[in-house]
């Protein structure tokens, strides 16, 4: 792989997607694909890459069948594909993930905090900064204390059946999975502090690798069900080979 050095390279002017291959087959890559573009018309990048190109990737890079991820990178002269294994596990669904807060706050007023750029200093070093805590995510809090996203995830919460997140306006990316549960359950945008988490009785989180995560702790909240999550979970498998 050769990389031309560019803004994307200095200074982090690019943007990428993720996304969830099973048996060769690219789930949600239309919607993957037009937030890729959507966020590059914002830096001033033409990314256009389409799903015959994604295809043709797959067909002479990865096995026949290929499950695992598939990462898109553009930059101003780099378009770069690559693929790597997915990172969760059955035991992480059963067991549910710990996360704690994050001290760094994130920029509601920024608009990078929007689109899925390769300006994501942040939430790399305040993952790694989590796991070696013990955890398996930080929540970022916006400047006004309030609950935004992970550093690579979006949050529910649940009470009484209903389902709440936060809102776009609090700071966060719009996920891929986010707008999924969105269009399938109805859902709350709310603002909420750290201090509101009490009075729920379950969480989860959601990326495009991970699908739907069942959230075991959260500072020191403890979520002791998991039923709701599991089942928006169940469903999502059973259509990933539609989306």
């Amino acid at each position: 792989m050769i990389i031309t050095a560019d803004n994307g390279y200095f200074f982090g002017l690019g943007v990428f997607e993720t996304i969830d291959v099973v048996k060769g087959h690219c789930v949600l890559l239309p919607q993957h694909l037009q937030r890729l573009e959507n966020s590059g018309a914002f830096l001033g990048l033409k990314a256009s890459v389409t799903s015959a190109m994604v295809y043709e990737y797959l067909a002479t890079e990865a096995p026949k069948g290929y499950n695992g991820a598939l990462k898109i990178s553009i930059s101003q002269d780099n378009t770069i594909f690559s693929t790597r294994e997915n990172p969760y596990t059955p035991e992480q669904y059963a067991k549910g993930f710990d996360l704690c807060f994050s001290q760094v706050r994130h920029n509601e007023t920024s608009p990078f905090t929007y689109h899925k750029t390769l300006c994501c200093g942040d939430n790399i070093r305040e993952k790694a900064a989590a796991q070696e805590q013990g955890f398996d995510e930080a929540i970022f809090l916006n400047t006004g204390g309030e609950i935004t996203e992970g550093t690579v995830s979006n949050i529910f919460f649940l009470k009484n059946q209903g389902l709440f997140t936060p809102a776009v306006s609090c700071g966060l990316l719009n996920g891929i999975m986010r707008q999924y549960v969105m269009a399938e359950r109805h859902v709350a945008e709310v603002a909420l502090t750290s201090g509101a988490i009490e009075k729920f009785d379950q969480c989860f989180l959601t990326n495009s690798l991970m699908g739907i995560m069942p959230v075991r702790s959260l500072g020191t909240k403890v979520f002791t069900k998991f039923d709701i999550a599991l089942d928006i979970k169940n469903q999502y498998d059973k259509d990933k080979a539609r989306l």
